[in-house]
């Protein structure tokens, strides 16, 4: 309560405004003011005894006298809920809300009351309070710096067990697994472990600036590891690395990361586990404890304010979980394959001689070329040697030699024409192997590319009429002579010519060679 009284005392004694501060414990602001509002409502010193310090308030300040009950007390429980929204702030909910009371002529508090109202708030109804963080927002993640270990059942070595850590700072509500590497796989299967673990997926993912996670940390542009970002894209959130030796920048996993060390790695100190399921089961019971574990400065604990205030604020997870991949540089080498654990993968020739990148996951093959996917393959299971070609990635002539088969050969033939048809099959038939057939058969068929369908016809139609057994040499001079070309003579003609009784059976006759009889 302001001394009105001793400030107009002390006035009427011409003592100084900074003499009246320094006495009464107010501010000169509150001084110069009490003066200038007395000196308008004419008040002078004396004053009657009766008249107190809050009647001089009533007289000099009218306005201070409504009734508390007439002031637009906060919702505190609409403010908690707000501050969850991303860019919400105390500042902005209490301008809304002094706009919103004198719109009903009411008069609002003033900030530091609207602050003071909330956070008595949080502090008695609420295990948590959305000031520094936001539900949802942040999951801090890094890898604890004691290990744990398992033992060999024959040797009694021990195995390194490394131990990730996961916490989220707006409820502390931690995550721990332990791995037998710190690799990108590992690293990668802790992150979906975890987002399985919570429900749900925070909008941004604090990592240190380890390797697996950070391929080049950078103050102002870190580049992230390609398949740490891919899982990052797949769940629609964001990996913003901890500055380099800036540990509060990701202060609630460090603390985490100590109160593990000491409840679960320290705890489970002398017991031995000699697989990682077991170790990782034992984890999970002590993490429990940690979890529901009451918090010491406030109500409840990681687990319920976890529920009450944070999972409801979480991206939901995606239908299936994220396959993991990998990704490697090669080069398409000139039988349009690209070479992935000793097996081969076919990409379009067109790509011959060119670098690509490859994703590998356990079931898919995947090929791209500046970003653009060209090729997709179901990754082999054969521990080498296998060769998976799609017949559209191959040269036209490749395709034409790989589809080729008797019925391939056959249907050409019938497409041709009915003696192209019937030489082929006359040619497969002459030899005693099919293959050997094919052959012939190919060499007639690569004959259409040189000449035409029609003179494959009409020379196939001339050696008809001369053997039944036809022979492809004899196919290629008709073809080069151009006899195809002439008018056919008449099959039955030749076929009605008297035969030569000639007792010498081949002896030519002057016929042969021009003469006469």
């Amino acid at each position: 309560m302001i001394k009105y009284r001793e400030i107009l005392r002390l006035h009427s004694q011409e003592v100084t405004q900074r003499g009246i501060a320094s006495s009464c414990g107010h501010s000169r602001n509150t001084i110069r003011e009490v003066i200038r509002r007395a000196e308008e409502k004419k008040i002078q010193w004396p004053i009657e005894d009766d008249v107190t310090d809050l009647d001089l308030q009533m007289i000099l300040f009218p306005e201070k006298k409504v009734p508390s009950d007439h002031r637009r007390k906060p919702d505190c429980e609409y403010i908690h809920k707000e501050l969850a929204k991303t860019g919400v702030t105390l500042s902005l909910l209490w301008d809304e809300y002094s706009l919103q009371s004198r719109a009903n002529d009411e008069i609002p508090y003033s900030y530091r009351q609207f602050c003071r109202f909330y956070t008595d708030y949080a502090r008695k109804t609420k295990a948590t309070m959305r000031i520094k963080r936001k539900p949802g927002e942040q999951m801090e993640v890094d890898w604890a710096g004691q290990t744990m270990h398992l033992t060999n059942n024959l040797t009694g070595e021990e195995i390194p067990v490394y131990i990730f850590v996961s916490a989220l700072p707006c409820s502390q509500y931690a995550y721990v697994e332990g791995f037998l590497s710190m690799d990108i796989e590992s690293w990668i299967t802790a992150h979906i472990h975890a987002f399985e673990f919570y429900g749900g997926v925070t909008r941004v993912i604090v990592p240190d600036n380890l390797k697996t996670g950070v391929t080049k940390s950078s103050r102002i542009d870190p580049i992230i590891n390609q398949s740490y970002q891919e899982m990052a894209e797949y769940y629609q959130t964001t990996i913003i690395p901890a500055r380099v030796r800036r540990p509060k920048d990701k202060p609630s996993v460090e603390g985490n990361v100590g109160h593990i060390s000491t409840w679960i790695i320290a705890s489970l100190r002398n017991e031995k586990f000699f697989s990682l399921a077991e170790l990782n089961k034992a984890i999970r019971e002590k993490l429990d404890v940690v979890n529901t574990k009451s918090f010491q400065k406030r109500k409840g604990n990681r687990q319920e304010a976890f529920l009450e205030e944070e999972k409801f604020a979480l991206i939901p997870l995606p239908h299936s979980p994220y396959e993991i991949a990998s990704w490697a540089k090669t080069v398409v080498q000139p039988d349009y394959h690209v070479k992935i654990d000793n097996n081969y993968y076919s990409v379009p020739y067109d790509y011959i001689k060119c670098t690509v990148d490859v994703r590998v996951t356990r079931n898919i093959v995947e090929v791209f070329y500046k970003n653009i996917r060209i090729a997709s393959h179901k990754r082999s299971n054969k521990t080498g040697g296998d060769f998976s070609t799609i017949p559209d990635h191959m040269p036209r002539d490749h395709r034409k030699y790989a589809s080729f088969d008797k019925e391939f050969i056959l249907e050409w033939g019938a497409t041709t024409g009915p003696s192209t048809l019937l030489t082929i099959e006359r040619i497969l038939e002459s030899y005693p192997t099919e293959k050997q057939g094919l052959k012939s058969t190919y060499a007639l068929m690569k004959l259409a590319d040189k000449y035409s369908i029609e003179r494959i016809e009409k020379a196939c139609e001339r050696v008809l009429s001369y053997t039944p057994r036809p022979k492809l040499k004899s196919i290629q001079t008709i073809l080069k002579t151009g006899h195809d070309k002439l008018p056919l003579e008449k099959t039955s003609e030749q076929m009605d010519t008297p035969k030569n009784d000639n007792a010498y059976g081949f002896t030519r006759g002057a016929d042969y060679y021009g003469g006469k009889k």
